[in-house]
């Protein structure tokens, strides 16, 4: 009958491991649109369990609240998500994913070597940044965040 009926916020608190505050949370945040029964209480569709899944594994990527309402934005509020609906939304999740994983590769790659930050106190800085020549390319660490290997010589 639950499945008719619709989910308590115990039922998918215990469905998903989070606590009834995270999800309240996540409908504050407008990321679950839960019913109200007669009673006031909430009514949760067995698709928010997907919405609160894709929630939990997205920020432990590091996906901020913001950027998984953005991504949630596509999706219908009031009725169960379609595999067309999820389908959309994942090509952009998929980008995502994409370009943190090279930025944590280039990480990995080039954390012990110049990064281009511009504190040249290494020496391998001198052959990939002399005289702090990343700084055209902007602040912070240009080699890592731009996918620049060093800077050409003028």
């Amino acid at each position: 009958m639950a499945a008719q009926k619709g989910l308590s916020i115990g039922d998918v608190a215990a469905r998903t491991g989070l606590s009834v505050s995270a999800i309240r949370f996540y409908e504050g945040r407008g990321l679950v649109h839960p019913e109200r029964s007669s009673g006031g209480q909430r009514v949760f569709l067995r698709s928010d369990i997907r919405r609160l899944s894709f929630i939990m594994i997205a920020q432990q990527i590091g996906l901020t609240i913001e950027e998984i309402s953005d991504l949630f934005a596509s999706l219908p509020e009031r009725r169960t998500p379609t595999k067309a609906d999820w389908s959309r939304i994942s090509g952009a999740f998929r980008r995502m994913l994409d370009e943190r994983i090279a930025l944590m590769e280039r990480t990995r790659d080039r954390l012990d070597g110049c990064i281009g930050c511009g504190c040249l106190s290494l020496k391998k800085c001198q052959l990939y940044n002399p005289e702090d020549r990343a700084r055209g390319l902007g602040t912070g660490p240009r080699f890592v965040l731009d996918n620049v290997s060093q800077v050409r010589a003028d």
